[in-house]
């Protein structure tokens, strides 16, 4: 059966998968049931609804997961997504070791994937725990909107270097050194390194 909604490079992506290639597959038709779109972001199928981000699928040594971008404001009626570090405020993980866990939690993984999409329909926002201190400056912001995996990596950090990096962005005057200071070091803390390391 073929999926009008089908991307080539999530295609691409499959064939070269040398781990989890029958999980990824699996989830991918299951996901793509879901009324969402299959596009291939920091290089994973990645699922959205106008635009929007829903669930991405992703791979590690362990197991294999659907990370919810907004996971954090899901119901979880099975108390099966995980936080992934302390940190990680708006991402959860349900994650897998075999095909066949995916095969008989689908009718599950469909209802949280169509409870995602209600989030996003209803426009709502995960509030970051405020901290004084972590006034997030714009620059900063917006890549975090542009690149989930940005943010899921920031907070990842220990709050000392979420800080310092905070300071490091906000102390320029001007929104452009700002805006370069924040591209300088994407890699650096999507490598889950702080500004000194």
């Amino acid at each position: 059966m073929t999926n009008h909604r089908m991307n080539p490079k999530v295609d691409e992506f499959l064939s070269k998968a040398t781990q989890w290639k029958e999980e990824y597959e699996k989830l991918r038709n299951i996901v793509l049931d879901c009324e969402v779109t299959e596009e291939f972001k920091w290089m994973h199928p990645c699922y959205t609804f106008d635009q929007k981000n829903i669930v991405l699928i992703h791979g590690f040594k362990e197991y294999c997961a659907l990370l919810f971008h907004k996971g954090a404001l899901l119901q979880d009626a099975h108390g099966i997504l995980i936080q992934q570090t302390k940190n990680v405020q708006a991402a959860r993980q349900i994650r897998f070791t075999h095909v066949q866990e995916i095969v008989e939690m689908e009718p599950i993984l469909k209802a949280y994937i169509h409870e995602a999409i209600e989030v996003e329909k209803a426009g709502l926002e995960v509030h970051f725990k405020s901290n004084s201190e972590f006034i997030i400056p714009e620059e900063l912001q917006s890549k975090f909107d542009e690149i989930p995996a940005l943010q899921t990596a920031f907070e990842a950090l220990t709050p000392g270097r979420q800080r310092a990096y905070i300071l490091y962005f906000s102390e320029p005057k001007q929104s452009k050194t700002r805006e370069s200071r924040v591209e300088k070091y994407l890699q650096q803390i999507l490598n889950g390194k702080g500004l000194k390391d």
